[in-house]
């Protein structure tokens, strides 16, 4: 059997501790995050809805605020389970969402017909 002299022991040993050190101090990418809000501004005026179609990737669980600026009164529904609808009326109203699974989740308008936006799950 072969030993390793010492100094190439304790140089390995120490590297094996400082990967060990480097790992336990990462974080994970989701951890944290999902608490940071995801606000979606959209406006509707003279009867055009902003954005079409954008995609916004979201954590499982982390809060959206999907904020209306309206000149007339509508209202916007996210193709979710179950399906929910937002009636806004002239002016600026946030309505706050979360969504717990994985998936795409539209959120749409009838008047005019569009996809507002596109919220990513992960």
């Amino acid at each position: 059997m072969q030993r390793l002299p010492r100094r190439a022991l304790g140089t390995a040993l120490a590297g094996i501790v400082l990967l060990a050190t480097v790992t336990a101090c990462g974080s994970d990418d989701k951890a944290g995050s999902t608490d940071e809000v995801v606000t979606v501004d959209i406006t509707v005026e003279n009867g055009e809805i902003r954005p079409l179609g954008d995609r916004v990737e979201v954590a499982a669980g982390q809060p959206v605020d999907l904020v209306v600026t309206a000149d007339t009164a509508g209202s916007l529904h996210m193709h979710s389970d179950p399906e929910q609808e937002f009636a806004y009326d002239v002016g600026t109203k946030t309505f706050p969402i979360t969504i717990d699974r994985p998936g795409v989740i539209e959120v749409e308008s009838h008047d005019p017909p569009q996809i507002i936006v596109q919220l990513e799950v992960r």
